[in-house]
């Protein structure tokens, strides 16, 4: 991939939310019935966006290149706008009042606190596998659902502008994983072994896995059926495997496997993460620390602001 290149194709698709007619007609195609159920599911996207704005602003600070550092910082932007993207859609749905943001679930919470807590001291080789398998896993299913469940243009259009967004994130993705890759196995090695018994991979993992589980519970609630989940989770395995040398990281070899024990339905990993997901229910808020001052860049409200000041979304 010519980084170069790439970065200049992301610059020529920007987009803003005053580009969309928010209040062109398809509005009330989301039922009463459904609006609870979708208020929810859209909150936790929101939420799951900003945590990959998070993380591709911590991996900016590890890229190989200048050029891949700068698109990291177009993809922190995008990602946020993303998230305000989705928050228009909930006001234009009637679900939020002026200034409200939706709260984030207790397992988003805990993704948001390891990640300002730990993802700046995070090497590429962690974070460059991790945020691929999110994107790949977590906003593949979440955006087909969407496309499928809500019949509203102008959802279908921000999200199409979406999907064109996530497209370009995931090349670059698994082009940088390959990338990794190329290192000499002992430093592969090395860098795998230093990490992996850490205060910060540990609590990840623990973060991690019911995290996944509750949005694949949601989902089925929802009615996705789950085996759509599962083939957005066995598509990381497919792209890390075009990579000619990906399979040399450590890293992705585990979440290559815990994704197989993820799309069995009867593996008793799921007995495991379903616990942990009813556990972490009794996580103590007052834990929390107060969320980011991040969170307040959040709005639904269309602007032609430009990507550029401090790389935040318009």
């Amino acid at each position: 991939m010519d980084m170069d290149e790439m970065l200049q194709k992301i610059k020529d698709r920007q987009w803003a939310l005053a580009d969309i007619d928010w209040t062109a007609p398809g509005a009330e195609t989301i039922s009463d019935e459904f609006r609870p159920k979708l208020k929810a599911f859209m909150a936790d996207l929101c939420w799951i966006e900003n945590v990959g704005a998070r993380g591709f602003a911590a991996m900016a600070k590890k890229a190989p290149t200048p050029t891949i550092a700068e698109i990291y910082r177009y993809f922190h932007a995008e990602e946020q706008r993303h998230a305000n993207a989705e928050l228009a859609l909930m006001k234009r749905w009637g679900m939020l009042e002026d200034g409200e943001v939706p709260e984030p679930s207790v397992n988003i919470r805990m993704a948001i606190e390891w990640l300002d807590t730990y993802a700046d001291d995070m090497p590429l080789s962690v974070l460059g596998t991790v945020i691929p398998m999110l994107e790949v896993a977590l906003d593949g299913a979440l955006l087909k659902f969407l496309l499928e469940e809500v019949h509203d243009p102008v959802c279908h259009q921000v999200f199409e502008k979406i999907n064109n967004d996530e497209s370009r994130h995931i090349a670059v993705d698994f082009e940088v994983l390959d990338l990794i890759g190329h290192a000499k196995a002992r430093k592969l090695a090395i860098d795998f072994v230093a990490n992996v018994a850490t205060p910060g991979l540990i609590i990840g993992a623990l973060m991690y896995v019911p995290l996944l589980n509750r949005m694949r519970n949601n989902l089925v609630g929802m009615g996705l059926q789950p085996e759509k989940l599962y083939r957005a989770m066995e598509r990381f395995e497919k792209l890390g495997n075009r990579g000619e040398f990906t399979h040399r990281v450590p890293l992705f070899q585990v979440l290559r496997v815990h994704a197989a024990m993820v799309v069995d339905p009867k593996h008793p990993y799921h007995l495991v993460a379903n616990t942990m997901v009813k556990v972490s229910e009794y996580y103590p808020r007052a834990l929390f620390r107060p969320i980011p001052t991040w969170f307040k860049e959040l709005t639904h409200e269309p602007t032609t602001k430009g990507v550029k000041k401090g790389m935040n979304a318009a």
